[in-house]
C-alpha cells in the first residue's frame, strides 16, 4: 500500500506528539522523594518516621522499610504522606516506595536510624572544615579533614536559597557519609558536634547544615511569627531601609569588577571592596521559607544555632533579646515536636565592629529562660581582629557537652557560670552564679567586671572570688546599682568554673543599654 507524501508527514507529526506525550506522562508519574530521603539518610529514632513525596494524583502505593509495610494514596496534586512506627537506632536499611504498574518503584539505600540535628545560622556556623580561604582557616584543618571518615556520621548540606513562600523541598543537597571529601565543605562546628555525639553516644548521627553567611535572624523566622509579634516589627522597617541602600547595587558591583580588571591588566593588586549582602537572603522569612520550612516535615533531635554577628550593633542589638526567643518558639511550633532542644553558640567577639557584641551575648544568655535550651560560651576562642575564630573544635565540643547533659541525660557538668543575681555589699556588689562550683581565674587577675550607678554609666571595677561568688568594687563608686561582665566587643575575661567552662557575658540591668 502506497502512502502519499502529505499523509506520511502527518503520520510522522502525530507519532512524534504521541511519543512526547508518553514521555511526559512517564515523567509526571515517576515517584519522587524529598532530598531529606536520599541514599545515606539518617531517620530520627524513637518517634514516628515520616515518609512523603510526589507521584501520580489519586494513585495508591506501598511503602516498605525494615520490617514495616504501609500503604498511602496521593491527593489530587500528587502529594502523599505516610507514617512508620518508631524504630530503634540501627541499620543500614532500604526504603522502597512501590507505585505498581502505574508509577513504578523508587528505592533509597543505606539508611540509618539515629539522631538528626539541624545546624543553622550565619557564617560562623557556615564556616566549612576547610575554612574560608584565603585568610580564615579552621584550626588543624588538613589533619581534621584527613580523619573525617566516620561511617555513622551522615552529612546533608542544604542548598542556599530564599523564597517568598514556604517550600515543600529544599533546593538542593543530598545525604553523604562523612569522609574527607564530604566533610571538607561542611560546617566545621556542626561536624565537630556530630563527631562527638557519635563517639560518646554510639548512635548514628545525621547533621543538617542549613546556613547562610551575613544574614539577620529575621530571615530565619516565619511570617506567621514576624507578622503576629509587635516586638518584631522593627525587622520589616530595617529591611525597607536596606532595600533603598542597594538600589544601585548591580551598577556598583559592575564598577568594582571593572576596577579589578583594570588593576589586573596594569599588573596591580585588586583594590579592596566592601562585602555586599544578597538582598533576597536579607528578606524577612526568606531563608526560613526555603531552608527551614522543608525540614519541618521530618522528626529531628534538636537544633544548633550560631548567629548574631549581624545583630552586633546599636540598631539591631537591643532587639535580639526578643528576636531569638521568638525564632526558637517559631521553629518548635512548625516542627510539631514540643520543646525541641535548642543549643546556642554565644558569639565570641572582635574589635571595631559597632559596639553591640556584649548586648547580643547577653541576649543569648537571657534566652536560656526558655526550657530545654543550653549555650556554649566561646569568649575564650575569640580572635581580636577576626569575626571567624579558627577554633571550631572547642565550639563543637561545648555544644556536644551541652547535648550530652541536657538531651542525652549524662550526669556531667555542661553549663558555664551564668549570672543569677547581684546583692548589695559595703562599697560594692556581690554576684551570684548558677553552675558556679569551683569558680576560678586560673591564677590570673580577675578581669572584665564593671559597675554603674543609677545613671548606667559603667566604670572598670576590681573583683575577687569569695566562696563561688564574686565581690565587685570600684574606686569612687560607693553605692553601685548595676554590674556587668565581659561586655565590650573584645572584652577581657577570666572567670571559669571547675569544669573549665568560661562565664557568660551578663548585665544586671533589666534592659541593658549599649
Amino acid at each position: 500500500m502506497r502512502i502519499s507524501r502529505k499523509k506520511l508527514v502527518l503520520l510522522v507529526i502525530v507519532s512524534s506528539v504521541a511519543l512526547l506525550n508518553a514521555g511526559g506522562n512517564k515523567a509526571s508519574a515517576e515517584i519522587r522523594l524529598p532530598h531529606l530521603l536520599s541514599d545515606h539518610a539518617v531517620l530520627q529514632r524513637g518517634g514516628p518516621i515520616h515518609i512523603w513525596g510526589w507521584n501520580t494524583p489519586k494513585a495508591s502505593l506501598t511503602i516498605r522499610f525494615h520490617d514495616q509495610n504501609i500503604s498511602a494514596t496521593s491527593n489530587k496534586y500528587g502529594e502523599w504522606s505516610a507514617w512508620l512506627m518508631p524504630e530503634q537506632a540501627g541499620g543500614p536499611y532500604s526504603l522502597i516506595v512501590d507505585g505498581g504498574r502505574t508509577d513504578g518503584k523508587k528505592e533509597v539505600t543505606d539508611l540509618l536510624v539515629g539522631d538528626v540535628w539541624i545546624a543553622s545560622g550565619q557564617s560562623n556556623m557556615q564556616m566549612p572544615l576547610k575554612g574560608f580561604l584565603p585568610g580564615a582557616p579552621v584550626k588543624d584543618s588538613a589533619r581534621e579533614i584527613a580523619a573525617a571518615s566516620i561511617p555513622l556520621l551522615r552529612l546533608l548540606k542544604v542548598g542556599n536559597g530564599s523564597s517568598d513562600i514556604p517550600q515543600q523541598d529544599i533546593g538542593g543537597g543530598t545525604w553523604a557519609v562523612s569522609s574527607p571529601k564530604t566533610a571538607a565543605n561542611f560546617s566545621a562546628a556542626a561536624y565537630f558536634f556530630g563527631r562527638e555525639i557519635v563517639a560518646k553516644e554510639n548512635v548514628p548521627v545525621g547533621m543538617i547544615d542549613s546556613t547562610v553567611g551575613g544574614t539577620p535572624a529575621e530571615a530565619w523566622v516565619s511570617l506567621d511569627t514576624l507578622s503576629s509579634n509587635p516586638d518584631l516589627s522593627y525587622a520589616t522597617h530595617l529591611y525597607s531601609d536596606f532595600t533603598k541602600t542597594v538600589s544601585h547595587l548591580n551598577a556598583q558591583i559592575a564598577a568594582e569588577k571593572a576596577e579589578d580588571e583594570a588593576a589586573t591588566a596594569a599588573g596591580r593588586p585588586k583594590p579592596q571592596h566592601e562585602w555586599h549582602p544578597n538582598a533576597a537572603e536579607m528578606a524577612p522569612a526568606g531563608l526560613y521559607n526555603a531552608m527551614i520550612a522543608p525540614l519541618a516535615q521530618a522528626f529531628v533531635r534538636g537544633f544548633l544555632w550560631y548567629q548574631g554577628e549581624t545583630e552586633a550593633n546599636e540598631v539591631r542589638g537591643p532587639h535580639y533579646s526578643k528576636m531569638l526567643p521568638a525564632l526558637i518558639q517559631d521553629w518548635r511550633t512548625h516542627f510539631h515536636q514540643g520543646d525541641l532542644p535548642f543549643l546556642i553558640v554565644q558569639i565570641a567577639g572582635r574589635t571595631g565592629r559597632g559596639g553591640g557584641w556584649g548586648i547580643v551575648r547577653d541576649a543569648e544568655r537571657r534566652t536560656l529562660s526558655l526550657r530545654n535550651t543550653a549555650m556554649a560560651v566561646t569568649r575564650d576562642v575569640a580572635e581580636r581582629d577576626n569575626s571567624h575564630p579558627a577554633d571550631k573544635q572547642t565550639v563543637g565540643e561545648r555544644l556536644a557537652l551541652a547535648a550530652r547533659g541536657l538531651v542525652y541525660g549524662e550526669k556531667i557538668p555542661y553549663a558555664s557560670p551564668l549570672f543569677r543575681e547581684a546583692t548589695t555589699q559595703p562599697g560594692g556588689l556581690r554576684v551570684w552564679f548558677d553552675n558556679a562550683d569551683g569558680l576560678t581565674a586560673n591564677g590570673k587577675p580577675l578581669e572584665g567586671f564593671e559597675l554603674a550607678g543609677e545613671d548606667h554609666h559603667f566604670v572598670p571595677a576590681t573583683a575577687k572570688i569569695e566562696n563561688d561568688t564574686v565581690v565587685v568594687t570600684a574606686t569612687g563608686l560607693d553605692n553601685p546599682v548595676y554590674v556587668r561582665y565581659a561586655w565590650s566587643d573584645f572584652a577581657p575575661f577570666s572567670l571559669y568554673n571547675s569544669a573549665g567552662l568560661p562565664a557568660s557575658t551578663f548585665s544586671s540591668e533589666e534592659i541593658p543599654v549599649i
